[in-house]
């Protein structure tokens, strides 16, 4: 009992916040804990926790990748551009997927090669991405899609949209894909320990580069719901969504290092930002605010995450 208490204590310490802070705001705000309330949470929040997942297996494996927002941007730019020429909307999302795919490959292949930090290569390529997408579109967004494509941004099963239905998905997909499979515990491993795999004749340069295509995959899917439900792609979306995943992965007991990853606490952390993020629109707080407990909840995770470690280098002293 204690040991499971220990794994999973940052987890149940979210848990536990969530409640804290849906109390709070159920006082303050009788339409918080409403149905239609808690539906807006899940709609607006299943695209940042798609973009989270992706970002979970990447931190993972020891690195992070501050490009992921761009590739959100230009995925969503390729789909406008592709629409417009009339293609198929099927044909026209599988090319955004499989650009994003792309984009993720060059960025595990380029930090895996080329032996450039991941910081300096990932922010170089995100500035890159945001330029080209700035000229494609002379700075101005690409609008008007036909209804299919829409669709996929605000259309419902039942009571709740496809985006918060395809973020239930994958995650579920996400947990036996991070845990049980082979591929998985190689993308663990190469943020754990990545000079065993080497000496065991791993390729590491092919697990790099998937789990940054596996981003790019994520970030892609949320560029289709962002870019239908706005029924506009724009060269600036996606701006800052890095920064918001890679919060929510910290604050969820992914380890900063790599080497351990959890679904459930980036699930939970995507859910408490979101649930503030609410929370301080329905008592009219300015958005600004919001960008500061975003950064603070950053700062905070991540001085966590180095105490933890520092104290599990000491015990194995």
């Amino acid at each position: 009992m204690k040991r499971w208490l220990s794994k999973y204590s940052q987890q149940i310490f979210l848990f536990a916040a969530m409640m804290v802070i849906c109390i709070v705001l159920t006082r303050k705000s009788e339409y918080f804990l409403t149905w239609r309330n808690i539906r807006n949470i899940l709609e607006a929040n299943s695209y940042r926790l798609i973009l989270a997942i992706g970002m979970t297996f990447v931190i993972a494996s020891g690195v992070m990748d501050l490009s992921a927002g761009a590739i959100v941007s230009m995925c969503g730019v390729i789909m406008a551009v592709v629409l417009h020429m009339e293609i198929p909307v099927p044909a026209a999302v599988l090319i955004g997927i499989l650009s994003g795919m792309m984009f993720g490959i060059v960025n595990g292949l380029l930090i895996h090669y080329t032996g450039i930090n991941f910081f300096i290569l990932t922010l170089a390529v995100s500035g890159m991405l945001r330029g080209v997408s700035l000229i494609i579109t002379d700075g101005k967004p690409i609008t008007k899609f036909g209804q299919d494509f829409i669709y996929l941004g605000i259309g419902r099963i039942g009571e709740l949209q496809l985006s918060v239905l395809a973020a239930l998905f994958l995650v579920l997909i996400s947990v036996p894909l991070m845990f049980h499979m082979k591929w998985g515990s190689y993308v663990l491993s190469l943020g754990g320990n990545r000079e065993a795999l080497v000496k065991s004749g791993i390729r590491t340069g092919f697990y790099r580069a998937s789990v940054h295509a596996f981003l790019g995959v994520m970030a892609a899917v949320t560029a289709v719901i962002i870019t239908a439900r706005l029924n506009s792609a724009e060269p600036n979306a996606g701006m800052n969504m890095e920064l918001d995943a890679i919060t929510a992965v910290v604050m969820g007991g992914t380890s900063i290092k790599g080497g351990k990853a959890s679904i459930a606490g980036t699930v939970l952390a995507v859910l408490i930002l979101g649930v503030i993020r609410n929370g301080l629109t329905l008592m009219s707080v300015s958005s600004d605010y919001q960008q500061w407990i975003t950064g603070f909840l950053l700062l905070v995770s991540v001085l966590i995450s180095e105490i933890k470690v520092h104290k599990f280098r000491t015990l194995m002293k």
